[in-house]
């Protein structure tokens, strides 16, 4: 008989949305602090942070599996393999990435199937996006802010949804990079970018509209004078997950329509 873990833990937000989807939350024992989709979720016992977990209380609810994202949570994975758990912590960076972490995901609790059936419903709300975005005149030039002080543009899977749902990104370059440093973009770079619209979705924390209204040089753009500034939750759209996907896109294609009309 096969065997797939009875009891897992979930450092971070997308593997919870991938469990649902799938019609596994009942394995799921421990969440983040962070996580929002779906609500029920929140009712779950809460083990971490993002760059931080409760070590002990993992150690001991002994669970089958834990599962995190990123380097960042290298040595929070490092403990716990030293303690004898079973880690697996995702690095994906793109949509198709993102896709690809879903089945891997499926296969790991035993639903390769289902993993399949909704990797090709995503798929399918990806193609219809382009599809969409194929009716607009314009396709307007993007700047993605995730963070502040200093200038942090968009990563890899948040440009391509932005590419998709029909911008065009100007810091396509940048947003390659798999670490926040290399994705450091100047004031200077922005405003010879010009953009039209400006996503601003800062990493835990609320946009302050006036902090990138009164930049040097932000009185010029065009995303400024015509009121393009908008702020996106990063609960979707940082999510390496299904979230950009499922709701994200909806939310850039109204954007850029309206854009159509100004």
């Amino acid at each position: 008989m096969k065997r797939f873990p009875k009891s897992i833990i979930c450092m971070t937000e997308e593997s919870v949305e991938v469990l649902y989807a799938l019609g596994r939350s009942e394995l799921i024992v421990g969440v983040s602090a962070y996580v929002e989709r779906p609500p029920e979720a929140k009712k779950k016992r809460t083990i971490s942070a993002f760059t931080h977990a409760n070590l002990k209380r993992i150690i001991e609810m002994k669970p089958d599996l834990v599962l995190g994202f990123s380097d960042i949570q290298k040595d929070i994975a490092k403990d716990l393999i030293a303690e004898g758990l079973n880690v697996f912590i995702a690095n994906h960076r793109s949509i198709e990435g993102i896709l690809n972490y879903i089945q891997m995901l499926g296969n790991l609790v035993g639903e390769n199937e289902k993993a399949s059936s909704y990797i090709q419903e995503l798929e399918e709300k990806i193609s219809y996006a382009k599809s969409k975005a194929k009716t607009f005149k314009i396709r307007p030039k993007v700047y993605v802010e995730e963070w502040d002080n200093p200038l942090i543009c968009g990563i890899q899977w948040f440009s391509e949804i932005v590419e998709i749902c029909g911008g065009e990104i100007i810091h396509k370059e940048k947003s390659l990079s798999s670490l926040a440093t290399g994705r450091i973009v100047t004031n200077e770079e922005i405003v010879a970018a010009c953009p039209d619209i400006i996503l601003a979705c800062w990493c835990g924390k609320k946009v302050v509209f006036n902090h990138i209204y009164e930049r040097a040089g932000f009185s010029s753009l065009p995303a400024v004078k015509n009121s393009q500034v908008f702020e996106l939750d990063p609960a979707i759209f940082l999510q390496p997950g299904p979230a950009p996907i499922v709701s994200g896109i909806d939310q850039l294609l109204e954007i850029f329509e309206n854009y159509q009309q100004t």
